[in-house]
């Protein structure tokens, strides 16, 4: 990995809060929107996720400002779906995206000898492969069963 000065660290993680203002903007929208037999179950599931979105977002918002930094206030825009399982595809896709960039963040973090931080963005990965996987095993047999 190429190495990463502060300024730039800083940058990627304004970056990630952009994408976590967007995620809790998603879940919000797409349990107001979900629609079909399985609304109910769908709007509970997004409507629990915001939480750890929200958790995600104070914590960068913190970190930021403690690196000397200003943190965003502009969300990524939230991809405009209509149907149930389109929803699912574009949360899957965000938190496979979400995934990444905290595996990737954590590694620049331990290059900058950040190691509170680097674990700390080790579990946010955990947090957004869990998401992940959660949202795939429903997507799994989402045309069989609706």
């Amino acid at each position: 990995m190429a190495d990463i000065t502060k300024d730039q660290f800083i940058a990627e993680l304004n970056n990630d809060l952009a994408h976590e203002y967007s995620a809790i903007l998603q879940y919000m929208t797409y349990a107001a929107k979900v629609s079909g037999p399985s609304r109910p179950e769908l709007k509970a599931f997004f409507e629990a996720e915001v939480p750890d979105e929200t958790g995600h977002a104070q914590y960068l918002a913190a970190k930021i400002v403690a690196l000397g930094g200003e943190p965003t206030t502009e969300p990524k825009p939230v991809k405009k779906v209509e149907s149930a399982k389109d929803m699912l595809s574009a949360i899957l896709e965000a938190e496979s995206d979400a995934h990444d960039r905290y595996a990737e963040r954590a590694a620049q973090a331990e290059s900058l000898g950040m190691k509170g931080l680097q674990v700390q963005l080790e579990d946010m990965a955990r947090d957004e492969s869990e998401h992940r996987d959660e949202t795939a095993r429903i997507l799994r047999r989402w045309d069989q069963d609706n």
